[in-house]
């Protein structure tokens, strides 16, 4: 079949194809080529409704037949799948101002011997690993997961040529590339794997006597209970990351507003806002946050208070807070925008506010379905059903828009 040439030198379509996953790939292949569904299922030989459920992981792609099918079906180069016998290439996403392939190279030349594991060595994986972390926030946490994870092998597997100090600074950055797996695997609502992870990532900061990553994660793990509901259990781990030994006062800072959500989510609105307020104030002065926190700053703060609100139905303060941290948000944090974006939609809804709800679900839409699934994508849903039960015709358009995407 005749294609555009470019269509496999996006970074999204080859980081697709470099971990195969299948929902990734056909969705970015339509996106790229303007194709639809129906066109793209008679190219692979699968009907509309199969390459629908592909695409929204209701269905997964095991069998080798129709893997081959959507190969063959869509002309994928072979270099960029590999084969049998043959190692494949650390897979990187060359992305101007985001990942180079410097790092990736570095990495690949100490796995193959060619280069020793120095400090030189180590940086590039650390400046690998920090332009990850933010081509996650434009990408999201499907297209990235598999990508880190085949370098964190990669890099965790020089650990026993490590000595002395580089094998503390080495343990150290395998505790920041597990975090930031359990990261992603929180964010695909994934919870057994997140929390494998974040105990792999605890026991090597331990190990490493890193106080500020062994306090992320218990701060993250709050984060994990306040998603699935459970405020106390989102306090107490706040609390005990608040006070791990050789914090910083931004990952402090972090850790006291989690036990400020976890009251709010209980409903104690006075623990809330004194817990919140004292968070504000470190947040305010401090100037030592790690680089994996590098997005936390007042606009996020201002987020996360639009949350606690939004827990307490204090609707209107939710809605300025919410805009406010919003204002704040660069326009490639496509996930936070569409996760906070979502959260205003809910807080317009509340107050009764419904054409605002609407146009604010209809603007973050788009990339709640590609990069904010399961949480932003789910918000919408809550927000069409707040809509509904208050009689407005926006609810039942927005359901439909919804359904749309789906």
């Amino acid at each position: 079949m005749e294609m555009e040439p470019d269509v496999w030198a996006h970074p999204d379509l080859r980081a697709a194809v470099a971990v195969e996953d299948w929902p990734a790939l056909l969705k970015g292949w339509r996106k790229l080529t303007r194709s639809s569904q129906s066109k793209l299922g008679a190219l692979v030989g699968l009907a509309q409704p199969d390459i629908s459920a592909i695409e929204n992981r209701r269905r997964e792609v095991t069998s080798v037949e129709v893997r081959q099918r959507i190969i063959e079906g869509l002309g994928v180069p072979a270099e960029l799948l590999g084969g049998a016998g043959i190692k494949m290439p650390l897979p990187s996403l060359v992305l101007p101002g985001l990942v180079a392939d410097p790092e990736t190279d570095r990495l690949r030349r100490v796995g193959e011997g060619g280069t020793r594991l120095d400090v030189a060595s180590l940086e590039a994986m650390e400046r690998l690993l920090a332009a990850h972390r933010r081509a996650e926030d434009t990408l999201g946490s499907r297209v990235m997961n598999g990508v880190v994870a085949t370098q964190f092998a990669a890099v965790a597997s020089h650990y026993d040529q490590a000595r002395g100090p580089l094998a503390d600074r080495l343990v150290k950055l395998m505790a920041e590339y597990a975090q930031f797996l359990a990261w992603m695997a929180q964010d695909q609502d994934n919870a057994p794997v997140a929390l494998g992870w974040f105990d792999r990532s605890y026991d090597w900061a331990l190990e490493s006597g890193y106080g500020d990553m062994a306090a992320t994660t218990m701060s993250m793990k709050a984060h994990l209970a306040w998603s699935n509901g459970n405020g106390r259990r989102c306090i107490r781990l706040g609390e005990a990351a608040a006070s791990t030994a050789g914090v910083s006062e931004a990952t402090r800072a972090m850790a006291v507003q989690m036990a400020g959500r976890g009251h709010a989510l209980e409903g104690h609105a006075d623990d809330a806002y004194r817990r919140l307020e004292e968070a504000q104030g470190i947040i305010t002065d401090a100037s030592d946050a790690p680089p994996w926190l590098y997005f936390y700053g007042e606009s996020w703060f201002a987020a996360q208070r639009g949350m606690a609100d939004l827990h307490l139905k204090s609707w209107g303060s939710a809605i300025d807070k919410l805009m406010a941290g919003l204002a704040g948000f660069a326009p490639d944090f496509r996930r936070d925008r569409a996760w906070y974006g979502s959260c205003l939609a809910h807080a317009y809804a509340g107050a009764g506010e419904t054409e605002a709800a609407f146009s604010t679900a209809l603007g973050i839409i788009n990339d709640a379905s590609e990069i904010g699934r399961p949480h932003a994508w789910g918000e919408l849903h809550t927000v069409a059903a707040l809509l509904l039960r208050r009689g407005a015709q926006e609810g039942r358009e927005l359901v439909d828009a919804l359904a749309d995407l789906d």
